[in-house]
């Protein structure tokens, strides 16, 4: 590009300049006592010469912005290890029952915290999130921005994409955000219920995420059953009992995975701390450097400088 600076000087060279004109001539008396190399003559010269490198500087900023100059950084190492992880969160009514832990926090509380946590400790991962109630729908596509992952699904409310429970439909959104990527591709599919919703069936999906190199492992929650004593003696109350452990088993044999059972806090922390070991960190480093574009500078100099000369030829003519 900058081989474009010499174009006014070969445009001058090669093309010949324009024929005087011959048509009429405006009459002027005296015009023998007119000494136009006096002082008049001497400022028209120095003011064509400023137009004139004014010009030619135009012109090089022009060249200079036309070029697009950069300004690069220091590498800086990323880590990566070239894994999808899409996490599959339910949202449905029945993730409001407070069973897993000793406070009032709700099941999605309690996994908010606990999965917060797991997305913190996969650095270099990219990492998806996936809600689903009566609907799935993608929250966060996958991305190495690790907080902005843990903050959406901090602000996640129960019911907002339904109170019933699409298993099947969460496992088809993420084959269809997961095709023509590249690398490891794993789920991490969390419900405490069964499929009550939805357009695809589990177990279908999950054949469809073997054929597609889908991993998939699922996490059942749910406190364990306890007695509890009423008017009519004591009953045996089981706040697990719509948890369809057996398709959850499926989805992760036929896929790959691998099947957990979180009763209580503790148990899915070590749950995630398991996948930690199921899907490790193999950390490699892609080296990376900053870029600033700087073509605006000379491209606004350049702008600057042709008002000023604009300006000036305006006011000369006007004043002559």
């Amino acid at each position: 590009m900058l081989l474009l600076l010499p174009l006014p000087w070969l445009v001058r060279r090669i093309i010949p300049a324009a024929p005087p004109s011959t048509g009429g001539t405006l009459f002027a008396p005296f015009v023998n006592a007119l000494d136009t190399r006096g002082e008049s003559g001497n400022h028209l010269a120095g003011y064509h010469s400023m137009i004139g490198w004014g010009a030619l500087l135009c012109w090089a900023l022009l060249v200079l912005a036309a070029s697009r100059p950069q300004w690069l950084g220091e590498f800086v190492a990323l880590p990566e290890t070239g894994r999808n992880l899409l996490l599959a969160v339910d949202v449905s009514g029945s993730m409001e029952i407070a069973d897993l832990d000793q406070s009032s926090l709700t099941r999605l509380d309690v996994v908010k915290q606990v999965a917060g946590e797991f997305i913190q400790r996969r650095e270099g991962d990219r990492i998806g999130l996936i809600l689903f109630g009566s609907q799935a729908y993608l929250q966060t596509p996958l991305t190495f921005d690790r907080t902005t992952v843990s903050t959406l699904l901090n602000e996640t409310v129960i019911g907002i994409a339904g109170r019933e429970t699409a298993i099947g439909d969460a496992i088809g959104l993420a084959l269809k955000r997961l095709r023509g990527s590249e690398g490891d591709t794993v789920m991490v599919l969390l419900t405490d219920g069964a499929n009550t919703a939805g357009n695809v069936q589990p177990y279908k999906a999950a054949e469809l995420a073997a054929q597609q190199g889908l991993r998939i492992h699922t996490i059942g929650v749910g406190g364990e059953p306890r007695v509890v004593r009423g008017m009519f003696g004591t009953q045996v109350y089981n706040s697990a009992a719509d948890l369809d452990e057996e398709t959850l088993e499926s989805i992760a044999d036929v896929t790959g995975g691998q099947y957990f059972r979180a009763t209580d806090r503790e148990s899915l922390e070590q749950i995630y701390h398991q996948l930690d070991e199921l899907e490790p960190i193999t950390m490699g480093n892609q080296m990376v450097r900053s870029v600033t574009v700087l073509y605006p500078w000379p491209l606004g100099f350049g702008f600057l400088l042709s008002q000023i000369l604009a300006i000036a030829a305006w006011r000369n003519g006007f004043s002559s």
